[in-house]
């Protein structure tokens, strides 16, 4: 059974910065592209960035040059670095494993942006 862990959520200042983590189990990790995505209240869930397997990323316009996402295989994790944080970034960050036709989520990390 895939099982998803994230980390490091919290309160932050506008233009600040902060980095999230995801532990991932019970998958050939390597093998699968692993996602952030945000749900803001009274929003849909929405996609913030993707990296393959192979290391191939996908961001979102609105985090493009401001957030960076990466994975560490070995360690079975991946990450998102979150640089020039915006009040509307505040949300939960969700991790996220497509396994085959399957998504697999986290429970969720909350990120506030406020001043």
């Amino acid at each position: 059974q895939v099982q998803l862990v994230e980390s490091g959520g919290g309160l932050v200042q506008p233009g600040g910065s902060l980095s999230l983590s995801c532990a991932a189990s019970g998958s050939i990790f390597r093998l699968y592209t692993m996602g952030w995505y945000r749900q803001a209240p009274g929003k849909q869930r929405e996609l913030v960035a993707t990296i393959t397997g192979g290391g191939r990323t996908n961001y979102a316009d609105s985090v493009k040059g401001r957030f960076t996402i990466s994975r560490d295989n070995a360690r079975n994790t991946i990450y998102l670095q979150m640089n020039s944080l915006k009040p509307e970034d505040t949300a939960v960050y969700y991790c996220n494993e497509k396994v085959a036709d399957t998504d697999y989520w986290g429970q969720g990390t909350q990120v506030t942006v406020s001043s």
